[in-house]
Order: structure tokens, then sequence, then C-alpha cells
């Protein structure tokens, strides 16, 4: 079978290798659309884009032409983004070749950052930042990786856009400062839980936008999965090794068979 993405967490890969079945994942099939919806998020919080469209429809023109009054340019701003992969890579260089931003970058290998992008601990990162981008796998490091200790480093200007997972942020403690003010705004595609319920505390906040894990939906990469995903399913029918193997034990397995 052929996963989309690159994580193995959506599928029981355990309970495939256990019955021989190959799993394949299609790393960086959706990257471009993910760090292009980032780019969108931060235009759109700087711009204060979802205030004044809601004014338009709501309160005179006069009225909603106030919103522009905190909006920033993008140009000479600061992004700091965490899990700087294929994702993490194309924001960087939109940002830094579109709008002339500088660029910091935290991962777990800092020996890996792309060139242009400014190595920086997590702290760092967080204090110099006026967008924080969160594009890194969940794991047990990451998990709340952003917590109110860390909120807490981040400027009362600065806002956080998560396309990563969920979990990596503490949702309750994001809503606190979010609430409170203490940081900007936040963009957010993923969620603690998956399904945000009616009546969820973050449907009540003004300066949060809220998308149901749709950033790397686009027609171009449900073209470019479909496509990576067939060409593995016929390697596998014709008993050649995929491209992005997840469980090779399954092949090691076979072979000890025969």
């Amino acid at each position: 079978m052929a996963i989309h993405g690159t994580g193995t967490d959506l599928v029981p890969v355990a309970s495939a290798t256990a019955h021989g079945v190959l799993v394949s994942n299609l790393p960086g099939v959706n990257a471009q659309s993910v760090a292009e919806y980032c780019v969108m998020a931060m235009l759109m919080l700087a711009r204060n884009v979802m205030w004044i469209t809601s004014a338009m429809r709501t309160q005179p023109w006069d009225e909603a032409r106030k919103g522009a009054a905190p909006a920033q340019e993008l140009e000479g701003t600061t992004v700091g983004i965490i899990g700087v992969g294929e994702i993490g890579r194309r924001v960087a260089k939109i940002c830094r070749e579109g709008f002339g931003m500088r660029i910091l970058g935290n991962q777990r290998n800092m020996s890996r950052l792309p060139q242009g992008v400014e190595s920086a601990s997590l702290e760092d990162l967080l204090r110099d930042s006026d967008f924080v981008v969160i594009a890194c796998p969940l794991t047990k490091e990451t998990h709340h990786l952003i917590n109110p200790r860390t909120l807490a480093m981040m400027k009362k200007s600065a806002w956080i856009v998560n396309v990563g997972r969920g979990a990596v942020i503490d949702e309750n403690s994001l809503i606190a400062f979010l609430r409170d003010r203490k940081i900007a705004g936040a963009m957010l595609d993923v969620y603690e839980q998956y399904r945000l319920p009616p009546g969820h505390e973050l449907f009540q906040l003004g300066n949060v936008i809220l998308t149901p894990h749709l950033a790397g939906g686009t027609i171009a990469s449900r073209a470019r999965a479909s496509v990576a995903a067939a060409g593995e399913m016929l390697r596998m029918l014709a008993g050649e090794r995929p491209i992005n193997l997840v469980n090779p034990e399954v092949l090691h397995a076979r072979s000890a068979h025969h």
C-alpha cells in the first residue's frame, strides 16, 4: 500500500508488516502546496485580512478601512521555521527571495539547514521571530514543544502558523495566550483533536484563523500524489522494491522464506 505524506501515523504499519504487506509513503508530494499555505497565512495575519473582510460585510466602508491600521509588510521581518524539511525549505526560499525576510531555522540536525537559513536555538528563534512556522513531525521531543514556557519567549507582536502536527502545540496554553493578547495571533491547520468540535474555544477568538487540515490539498498536489502512489503500487505488484519503502523487514522476511 502507498500512503500520502511523509508520516506513517495514519495507518497501522505494524499490522501491515505482520501480514507481509509492503507500505510505502509519498514524501514531498504536497510540500509546495503546504509552503504556499504558510506564506498565505503570514500575509493574511500581517494584513489583518480576516477582520477586514468580515467588517466589509457588517460595518461601514470607512470602519472596515480602519482594519489596515495595524497592517505590516513582510519585508524586513523575521520568520522562524521549526522543522526545516521539504516544506520548511520551500517556505524559507519564498520568504527570503520573494519578501526579503530573515530566516531562522531549528531542527534536530542543525547541520542540514539549507543555505540562507540561520541556525538558531529554539529559545532564540522564538524570541527573535515575527512569524513562527511549525512544520516539524510529532515525536516525544516535539510533543507540546510550544507550551506556556516557550510561548512566553515570543514577542507580543508575533504570530504562529502550524502546518505540522496539532499536538506540537499545547492548545489550551495557546488559547490562553491568544485570548490575553500575549501573542498577536495564529493560523492553524492542525489541532490536538483532529476534528474541532462545535463550540470549541478556538472559534471564539478573533485573532486566530482556522482551516480543517487542508494545507496540502491542491489540484497539483493531489495529481502528484496519485501518480506517485500508482508508481509505487506498480513496483510492488511487479515484485520490485518501492522507492519509499517504510517497512523493509517485510522484504527481509520474504527473502528468508525463499
